[in-house]
Protein backbone atom coordinates (compact mmCIF):
# COMPACT_ATOMS: atom_id res chain seq x y z
CA UNK A 1 0.00 0.00 0.00
CA UNK A 2 1.05 3.75 -0.43
CA UNK A 3 1.87 5.54 2.95
CA UNK A 4 3.43 9.03 4.01
CA UNK A 5 6.75 7.82 5.69
CA UNK A 6 8.75 9.61 7.97
CA UNK A 7 12.58 9.54 6.33
CA UNK A 8 14.91 12.28 8.63
CA UNK A 9 17.14 11.97 5.76
CA UNK A 10 14.45 13.59 3.19
CA UNK A 11 14.76 17.26 2.61
CA UNK A 12 12.93 19.39 2.94
CA UNK A 13 10.17 18.23 4.49
CA UNK A 14 11.29 14.56 6.19
CA UNK A 15 8.80 12.96 4.79
CA UNK A 16 8.08 10.41 1.48
CA UNK A 17 5.23 8.77 -0.17
CA UNK A 18 6.42 4.94 -0.63
CA UNK A 19 5.25 1.58 -0.97
CA UNK A 20 5.22 -0.41 2.87
CA UNK A 21 3.80 -3.87 3.70
CA UNK A 22 -0.37 -3.38 4.22
CA UNK A 23 -0.95 -4.40 8.38
CA UNK A 24 -2.62 -7.48 9.29
CA UNK A 25 -5.06 -6.98 11.99
CA UNK A 26 -4.52 -9.41 15.28
CA UNK A 27 -7.40 -10.42 16.87
CA UNK A 28 -7.99 -7.35 18.80
CA UNK A 29 -7.33 -5.37 16.20
CA UNK A 30 -9.61 -3.93 13.16
CA UNK A 31 -8.29 -2.96 9.57
CA UNK A 32 -9.59 0.35 8.38
CA UNK A 33 -9.67 1.53 4.69
CA UNK A 34 -8.82 5.00 4.91
CA UNK A 35 -10.62 7.25 2.79
CA UNK A 36 -10.03 10.83 4.26
CA UNK A 37 -7.49 11.69 7.17
CA UNK A 38 -6.87 15.40 8.50
CA UNK A 39 -3.30 16.62 10.05
CA UNK A 40 -3.01 18.34 13.36
CA UNK A 41 -0.77 20.45 15.04
CA UNK A 42 -0.36 17.40 17.14
CA UNK A 43 0.84 15.64 13.94
CA UNK A 44 3.76 18.67 13.01
CA UNK A 45 4.59 19.10 17.12
CA UNK A 46 5.57 15.59 17.24
CA UNK A 47 7.92 15.29 14.41
CA UNK A 48 9.01 18.61 14.95
CA UNK A 49 10.13 17.18 18.60
CA UNK A 50 11.29 14.36 17.46
CA UNK A 51 8.55 11.78 18.52
CA UNK A 52 7.74 10.13 15.83
CA UNK A 53 5.77 6.81 15.68
CA UNK A 54 6.80 3.17 15.83
CA UNK A 55 5.88 2.68 12.29
CA UNK A 56 6.56 6.23 11.01
CA UNK A 57 3.36 7.17 9.61
CA UNK A 58 1.69 9.86 10.98
CA UNK A 59 -1.91 11.01 10.76
CA UNK A 60 -3.98 10.37 13.79
CA UNK A 61 -7.99 11.90 12.69
CA UNK A 62 -9.33 9.99 10.02
CA UNK A 63 -12.40 8.36 8.41
CA UNK A 64 -12.96 4.93 6.48
CA UNK A 65 -14.12 1.60 6.23
CA UNK A 66 -14.00 -1.52 7.98
CA UNK A 67 -11.79 -3.69 5.48
CA UNK A 68 -11.58 -6.72 8.39
CA UNK A 69 -11.56 -7.24 12.04
CA UNK A 70 -9.87 -9.88 14.48
CA UNK A 71 -12.17 -12.04 16.02
CA UNK A 72 -11.93 -10.78 19.43
CA UNK A 73 -13.33 -7.52 17.99
CA UNK A 74 -17.47 -6.88 18.78
CA UNK A 75 -18.50 -3.07 18.10
CA UNK A 76 -17.63 -3.13 14.13
CA UNK A 77 -18.05 -5.58 10.92
CA UNK A 78 -16.75 -5.36 7.40
CA UNK A 79 -17.96 -2.92 5.99
CA UNK A 80 -18.71 -0.60 8.56
CA UNK A 81 -18.39 3.34 7.81
CA UNK A 82 -16.35 4.71 10.89
CA UNK A 83 -14.64 7.45 12.45
CA UNK A 84 -10.91 7.19 14.21
CA UNK A 85 -8.97 8.76 16.54
CA UNK A 86 -5.06 7.29 16.56
CA UNK A 87 -3.57 9.66 18.72
CA UNK A 88 -2.95 6.91 21.44
CA UNK A 89 -2.75 3.76 19.50
CA UNK A 90 0.49 4.39 17.19
CA UNK A 91 -0.92 6.62 14.29
CA UNK A 92 -0.67 5.85 11.35
CA UNK A 93 -2.85 7.73 9.35
CA UNK A 94 -1.47 8.78 6.27
CA UNK A 95 -1.61 5.62 4.73
CA UNK A 96 -3.74 3.95 2.36
CA UNK A 97 -4.89 1.26 5.34
CA UNK A 98 -4.54 1.55 9.23
CA UNK A 99 -4.87 -1.08 12.06
CA UNK A 100 -5.50 0.09 14.98
CA UNK A 101 -7.98 -0.78 18.18
CA UNK A 102 -11.60 -0.96 18.53
CA UNK A 103 -11.47 2.00 21.33
CA UNK A 104 -9.88 4.30 18.84
CA UNK A 105 -13.35 3.73 16.15
CA UNK A 106 -16.97 5.58 16.82
CA UNK A 107 -19.78 4.67 13.65
CA UNK A 108 -19.72 7.76 11.21
CA UNK A 109 -23.42 8.68 10.84
CA UNK A 110 -24.73 8.11 7.50
CA UNK A 111 -25.55 11.20 6.22
CA UNK A 112 -21.96 12.87 7.12
CA UNK A 113 -19.31 12.62 4.17
CA UNK A 114 -15.59 11.08 4.92
CA UNK A 115 -14.32 14.37 4.57
CA UNK A 116 -15.95 16.18 7.43
CA UNK A 117 -16.00 13.53 9.75
CA UNK A 118 -12.01 13.17 9.34
CA UNK A 119 -11.91 16.65 10.76
CA UNK A 120 -13.46 15.74 13.97
CA UNK A 121 -11.05 13.61 15.72
CA UNK A 122 -8.55 15.70 17.84
CA UNK A 123 -10.03 18.87 16.72
CA UNK A 124 -13.87 18.31 17.67
CA UNK A 125 -13.01 16.23 20.37
CA UNK A 126 -10.62 18.79 21.93
CA UNK A 127 -13.15 21.92 21.66
CA UNK A 128 -15.31 20.06 23.57
CA UNK A 129 -13.33 18.44 26.49
CA UNK A 130 -11.96 21.70 26.53
CA UNK A 131 -15.41 23.68 27.07
CA UNK A 132 -17.73 21.03 28.07
CA UNK A 133 -15.84 18.30 30.44
CA UNK A 134 -12.44 21.08 31.86
CA UNK A 135 -14.33 24.15 32.20
CA UNK A 136 -17.85 23.27 32.66
CA UNK A 137 -19.55 26.04 30.15
CA UNK A 138 -22.43 27.27 30.94
CA UNK A 139 -25.34 29.08 29.33
CA UNK A 140 -24.83 33.03 29.11
CA UNK A 141 -20.82 32.90 30.05
CA UNK A 142 -18.56 35.31 27.99
CA UNK A 143 -16.15 33.10 26.02
CA UNK A 144 -13.03 34.02 24.54
CA UNK A 145 -11.63 31.80 21.79
CA UNK A 146 -7.87 33.39 20.99
CA UNK A 147 -6.87 30.86 17.49
CA UNK A 148 -10.12 30.79 16.13
CA UNK A 149 -9.35 30.28 12.71
CA UNK A 150 -7.45 26.77 12.68
CA UNK A 151 -8.34 23.10 13.43
CA UNK A 152 -9.33 23.51 16.80
CA UNK A 153 -11.01 26.92 16.44
CA UNK A 154 -13.82 26.76 14.69
CA UNK A 155 -15.42 23.81 16.27
CA UNK A 156 -14.55 25.75 19.97
CA UNK A 157 -16.57 28.61 18.51
CA UNK A 158 -19.62 26.35 17.62
CA UNK A 159 -19.70 24.80 20.45
CA UNK A 160 -19.51 27.72 22.85
CA UNK A 161 -22.36 28.46 20.79
CA UNK A 162 -23.97 25.91 20.78
CA UNK A 163 -24.18 25.56 24.96
CA UNK A 164 -25.38 28.78 24.95
CA UNK A 165 -22.34 31.28 25.42
CA UNK A 166 -21.57 34.67 24.32
CA UNK A 167 -18.52 34.20 21.99
CA UNK A 168 -15.69 36.61 21.40
CA UNK A 169 -13.17 35.03 18.55
CA UNK A 170 -9.52 36.25 18.02
CA UNK A 171 -8.23 36.20 14.12
CA UNK A 172 -6.52 37.69 11.97
CA UNK A 173 -8.34 40.25 9.07
CA UNK A 174 -8.45 37.08 7.06
CA UNK A 175 -10.84 34.95 9.14
CA UNK A 176 -13.20 37.70 10.64
CA UNK A 177 -16.07 36.91 8.35
CA UNK A 178 -15.60 32.99 8.85
CA UNK A 179 -15.41 33.44 12.67
CA UNK A 180 -18.78 35.55 12.25
CA UNK A 181 -20.54 32.71 10.47
CA UNK A 182 -19.63 30.29 12.71
CA UNK A 183 -21.41 32.43 15.80
CA UNK A 184 -19.43 34.67 17.33
CA UNK A 185 -20.84 37.46 18.32
CA UNK A 186 -17.83 39.54 18.54
CA UNK A 187 -14.52 39.63 16.30
CA UNK A 188 -11.14 40.65 17.84
CA UNK A 189 -8.20 41.16 14.50
CA UNK A 190 -4.98 40.41 16.83
CA UNK A 191 -2.82 42.34 13.98
CA UNK A 192 -5.02 46.09 15.09
CA UNK A 193 -6.35 45.32 18.34
CA UNK A 194 -4.07 44.48 21.27
CA UNK A 195 -6.98 42.08 22.94
CA UNK A 196 -4.51 41.21 26.61
CA UNK A 197 -5.79 45.25 27.39
CA UNK A 198 -9.14 45.43 26.90
CA UNK A 199 -11.27 46.55 29.63
CA UNK A 200 -13.41 43.17 28.61
CA UNK A 201 -13.29 40.60 31.12
CA UNK A 202 -14.22 37.13 30.27
CA UNK A 203 -15.58 34.21 32.48
CA UNK A 204 -13.52 31.37 30.27
CA UNK A 205 -10.65 31.88 28.18
CA UNK A 206 -9.45 29.20 25.57
CA UNK A 207 -6.00 29.88 24.19
CA UNK A 208 -5.59 27.77 20.91
CA UNK A 209 -3.14 29.55 19.06
CA UNK A 210 -0.60 32.35 19.75
CA UNK A 211 2.13 33.44 22.11
CA UNK A 212 0.47 35.51 24.77
CA UNK A 213 1.69 36.56 28.60
CA UNK A 214 -0.30 34.01 31.13
CA UNK A 215 -0.87 37.69 33.41
CA UNK A 216 -2.07 39.12 30.63
CA UNK A 217 -4.57 36.56 29.83
CA UNK A 218 -5.19 36.39 33.92
CA UNK A 219 -6.22 40.01 33.98
CA UNK A 220 -8.89 39.69 31.48
CA UNK A 221 -10.47 36.74 33.40
CA UNK A 222 -13.80 37.84 35.25
CA UNK A 223 -12.71 36.98 39.55
CA UNK A 224 -14.71 33.21 38.72
CA UNK A 225 -12.92 33.03 35.20
CA UNK A 226 -10.37 30.30 33.83
CA UNK A 227 -8.33 30.38 31.32
CA UNK A 228 -7.38 27.05 30.04
CA UNK A 229 -4.21 25.96 27.13
CA UNK A 230 -5.53 23.76 24.61
CA UNK A 231 -2.50 24.72 21.96
CA UNK A 232 -0.37 27.92 20.77
CA UNK A 233 3.09 27.65 20.14
CA UNK A 234 5.73 25.63 22.62
CA UNK A 235 6.45 28.09 24.60
CA UNK A 236 3.36 29.34 25.54
CA UNK A 237 2.56 25.56 26.04
CA UNK A 238 6.10 25.08 28.22
CA UNK A 239 5.02 28.68 30.14
CA UNK A 240 1.12 27.21 30.88
CA UNK A 241 2.76 23.87 32.07
CA UNK A 242 5.81 25.43 34.34
CA UNK A 243 3.32 28.65 35.70
CA UNK A 244 0.17 28.13 35.17
CA UNK A 245 -0.79 26.30 38.86
CA UNK A 246 1.47 29.21 40.24
CA UNK A 247 -1.17 31.67 38.86
CA UNK A 248 -3.77 29.78 39.77
CA UNK A 249 -3.88 30.70 43.46
CA UNK A 250 -7.26 33.29 44.31
CA UNK A 251 -10.95 32.61 42.29
CA UNK A 252 -8.84 32.96 38.79
CA UNK A 253 -8.02 29.32 37.75
CA UNK A 254 -4.91 28.63 34.74
CA UNK A 255 -5.85 25.01 33.09
CA UNK A 256 -4.00 23.05 30.49
CA UNK A 257 -5.94 20.69 28.37
CA UNK A 258 -4.24 17.28 28.39
CA UNK A 259 -6.38 15.24 25.34
CA UNK A 260 -6.68 11.50 24.99
CA UNK A 261 -8.66 9.38 23.04
CA UNK A 262 -12.34 9.06 23.70
CA UNK A 263 -14.60 7.18 22.01
CA UNK A 264 -17.88 8.75 23.40
CA UNK A 265 -16.92 12.27 22.47
CA UNK A 266 -16.17 11.48 19.17
CA UNK A 267 -19.22 10.19 18.71
CA UNK A 268 -21.03 13.10 20.30
CA UNK A 269 -19.66 15.57 18.25
CA UNK A 270 -20.73 13.27 14.80
CA UNK A 271 -24.16 13.54 16.42
CA UNK A 272 -23.56 17.11 16.54
CA UNK A 273 -22.22 16.98 13.07
CA UNK A 274 -24.83 14.86 11.65
CA UNK A 275 -28.02 17.18 13.48
CA UNK A 276 -26.45 20.53 11.83
CA UNK A 277 -25.00 21.99 15.44
CA UNK A 278 -21.63 22.18 13.76
CA UNK A 279 -20.22 22.04 10.56
CA UNK A 280 -16.59 21.02 9.69
CA UNK A 281 -14.21 24.08 8.15
CA UNK A 282 -12.04 22.72 5.09
CA UNK A 283 -9.18 24.95 4.01
CA UNK A 284 -7.38 22.86 2.08
CA UNK A 285 -7.96 19.32 0.40
CA UNK A 286 -4.70 17.08 -0.89
CA UNK A 287 -4.11 13.86 -1.94
CA UNK A 288 -1.81 11.12 -0.72
CA UNK A 289 0.35 11.70 -3.45
CA UNK A 290 0.90 15.28 -2.42
CA UNK A 291 0.22 15.25 1.72
CA UNK A 292 3.78 16.07 2.25
CA UNK A 293 2.80 19.61 1.25
CA UNK A 294 0.06 19.89 3.35
CA UNK A 295 2.66 19.64 6.75
CA UNK A 296 4.41 22.69 4.80
CA UNK A 297 1.40 24.37 4.93
CA UNK A 298 0.06 23.67 8.42
CA UNK A 299 4.00 24.56 9.68
CA UNK A 300 3.69 27.78 8.25
CA UNK A 301 0.51 28.39 11.27
CA UNK A 302 -1.99 30.48 9.21
CA UNK A 303 -4.25 27.57 7.88
CA UNK A 304 -8.11 28.70 7.93
CA UNK A 305 -9.74 25.45 8.78
CA UNK A 306 -9.08 22.09 8.60
CA UNK A 307 -6.08 20.93 6.09
CA UNK A 308 -7.43 17.19 4.27
CA UNK A 309 -6.16 14.74 2.59
CA UNK A 310 -8.18 12.61 0.62
CA UNK A 311 -6.73 9.15 -0.04
CA UNK A 312 -9.68 6.97 -1.19
CA UNK A 313 -9.25 8.30 -4.59
CA UNK A 314 -7.12 11.67 -5.64
CA UNK A 315 -8.60 14.88 -5.02
CA UNK A 316 -12.01 13.31 -4.29
CA UNK A 317 -14.11 10.64 -2.77
CA UNK A 318 -16.27 7.72 -4.16
CA UNK A 319 -18.79 6.86 -1.58
CA UNK A 320 -19.06 3.31 -1.00
CA UNK A 321 -21.94 1.15 -2.45
CA UNK A 322 -23.13 -2.11 -1.79
CA UNK A 323 -25.72 -4.23 -3.03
Amino acid sequence: MKAIVYNKKQSPYKQILQEVEKPIPNDDEVLLKVFSASINAADYRSMKMGMIPKKKIFGSAVSGIVDSVGKNIQLFKAGDEVIADLTDFGFGGLAEFVVTREKALTHKPANTSFEDTATLPVAATTALKALRDKVKIKEGQNVLIVGSSGGVGPFAIQIAKYYGANVTAVCSTNNLEQAISLGASEVIDYTKSDFIKTKNRYDLIVAINGNYPLLGYKRILSPNGVYIMVGGTLTQIFKSILFGWLLSFGGKKMKILSGKTDPENLDYVAKLLENGEIRAVIGKRYSLDNAVEAFNYLGKGHAQGKVIINIHKKNEIVEPKYA
